[in-house]
């Protein structure tokens, strides 16, 4: 008989975890406490307790070719940033088909997940459920995969902010915010310069008399797209520019990519500038922000000092009063509550989990947890291999170290990363991109192996190294394997280009003429390079 998983959120984790099941198998049982999959990124009008939130503008940072499931591409007319209501399209469309939905059973709650007192023997697990009438049910699993998300537990600092209690405006955190027509013509305070809050006090500025965005911190902010306007992540995300990262002083790359940002718009003047350099923590996603300010529709602030009723007191001094509403984009906590408490066992109650995925306490590894990490990239792809891994050692395919080795592997990745998050629960969820995505490949068998690639299949391996980490390099052999990675590679830059192709444009009759005249031009600076640098000899050598 084949292996029964349960596995709990029918989000974006729970869909490819189920699809992973199946390619091994196992015969996963999918519980959703809603009435439909998507997760974080269904919209609803209001907040549920311990789920994900979203507001309705919500637009995805991270393009379709880098963040698609790697056997499923997004169809070629999606935008290439897609908003959260064409996310659930696509979710939908990857659902039906690989036959997924018939695996779910919604509006079914996980209240309890507890080893059987056979645990030692049978690595079995007890899952308690109730359905929508109230009724609970206990079935027993092989194996047990957590999709539940970790933007369910809104932090709200209020204790940090002295006289809030005097505050006669409303504050809320952007876990309940939904949209800006409740603020119309108000004055409002936003807290925190992460992607939200940045999101959110944008949207504001068009809509509110004044917005202010305040941050401890400050942030560099970069947008979705790059030079030719092409997406930001298929240029950036590439491993020939991880190879090249390796290679050069971390000193000259913080020069270069902050002098970079500065170009656009000076983080200084703006009064985003942080405190850390660019490579130590996470840019933040947004193509509006520096515009709103530049207008004056959104001011920067510090830090709150303090409430005195409605008047607000920043860290510089300054005042401003007769303010309506504050949003506090201070980020979220996690935890499981259905599992057991002795799973959190790091330091300030983190989930000590092997490689992010599963916990090294467990006499047998058949519990993992999906998606409980962040990194520079896209968290899909992260997520897709994390549950192909997690399905083969569930499957006894693959097997894990010991416990000791693997819990100093946990302490060496946590200290790695202390430096840039002092605190250690978030120095735990870090992870670098590509070299990620690469560990947990080679634990299913699936990395791409450039060198051969380059030999076999030049114009496959060239794109790999060279172009943009897309998902499908993860499907080109190895267990899993499909047949139309290749051409989903080859073809990666025509589903960018097809959205945007919804005018003709006719070709120039002068075309010739100009390429010759370009032609021309370009040799001209050739020679003139030439001449100046036996000339000066050391112009061409000036970075």
């Amino acid at each position: 008989m084949a292996k029964r998983v349960a596995v709990i959120g029918a989000g974006s984790s729970g869909l490819t975890s189920i699809k992973c099941c199946l390619d091994e198998r196992l015969e996963p049982v999918c519980f959703e406490s809603s009435d439909d999959i998507g997760g974080l990124w269904r919209f609803k009008e209001r907040p549920e307790a311990d789920r994900c939130s979203i507001y309705r503008s919500v637009i995805v940072n991270t393009s379709k070719e880098m963040m698609c499931y790697s056997d499923f591409p997004v169809p070629d007319h999606y935008p290439n940033f897609m908003h959260n209501s064409m996310i659930i399209q696509y979710f939908k469309l990857y659902a039906k088909h690989f036959n997924l939905l018939k695996h779910i059973h919604f509006q079914t709650t996980v209240r309890r997940v507890r080893q059987r007192p056979d645990f030692s023997d049978s690595g079995q697990w007890e899952v308690v459920t109730m359905d929508r009438d109230g009724q609970e049910e206990t079935h027993v699993f092989d194996g047990v995969l957590v999709c539940a998300g970790h933007y369910t537990q809104p932090i709200k600092p209020l204790s940090h902010f002295p006289g809030i209690d005097t505050f006669p405006g409303t504050i809320i955190h952007s876990w309940e915010y939904k949209d800006p027509d409740p603020y119309l013509g108000k004055s409002v305070v936003v807290v925190g310069i992460g992607n939200s809050g940045g999101d959110i006090a944008v949207e504001l500025s068009r809509t509110c008399e004044k917005t202010f965005l305040s941050t401890r911190k400050g942030a560099w902010v970069i947008g979705r797209m790059v030079g030719r306007g092409l997406p930001l992540d298929m240029t950036m995300v590439r491993r020939v520019r991880d190879l090249i990262y390796s290679l050069l002083p971390r000193a000259l790359l913080n020069w270069f990519g902050e002098r970079t940002l500065n170009q656009r718009h000076d983080h200084k003047l703006y009064g985003l500038q942080p405190a850390h350099r660019i490579l130590d923590q996470r840019t933040i996603i947004n193509d509006d922000l520096a515009g709103r300010i530049l207008v004056g529709q959104l001011v920067m602030k510090p830090n709150v000092q303090k409430f005195q009723g409605s008047t607000v007191v920043f860290d510089d001094g300054t005042v401003e009063e007769k303010i309506d509403a504050v949003i506090l984009c201070t980020g979220y906590d996690y935890k499981f509550s259905f599992l057991p408490a002795s799973l959190n066992s790091g330091s300030d109650g983190d989930m000590k989990l092997y490689k992010r995925v599963f916990p090294p306490s467990l006499e047998h590894p058949t519990l993992a947890i999906m998606g409980l990490l962040q990194t520079k990239g896209p968290i899909m792809p992260a997520v897709e291999l994390q549950a192909r891994w997690a399905t083969r050692v569930i499957a006894g395919l693959n097997h894990l170290p010991p416990a000791e080795k693997m819990d100093k592997i946990i302490e060496k990745d946590i200290q790695a990363y202390l430096k840039s998050y002092p605190c250690p629960k978030l120095a735990a969820l870090q992870v670098d991109y590509i070299p990620y995505l690469d560990t947990i490949a080679k634990e299913v068998g699936v990395c791409p192996n450039i060198a051969w690639l380059l030999l076999r299949d030049p114009a496959v391996g060239l794109r790999v190294f060279f172009g943009p980490c897309t998902p499908y390099q993860f499907r080109l052999s190895g267990p899993g394997h499909w047949s139309g990675a290749r051409q989903a590679i080859l073809t990666q830059w025509d589903r960018v280009a097809k959205p945007m192709k919804t005018r003709p444009i006719p070709e120039s009759s002068s075309f010739s003429l100009f390429f010759w005249l370009g032609l021309s031009g370009g040799a001209a600076v050739i020679f003139a390079l030439m001449a100046m640098q036996k000339k000066f000899p050391l112009f061409l050598n000036i970075d």
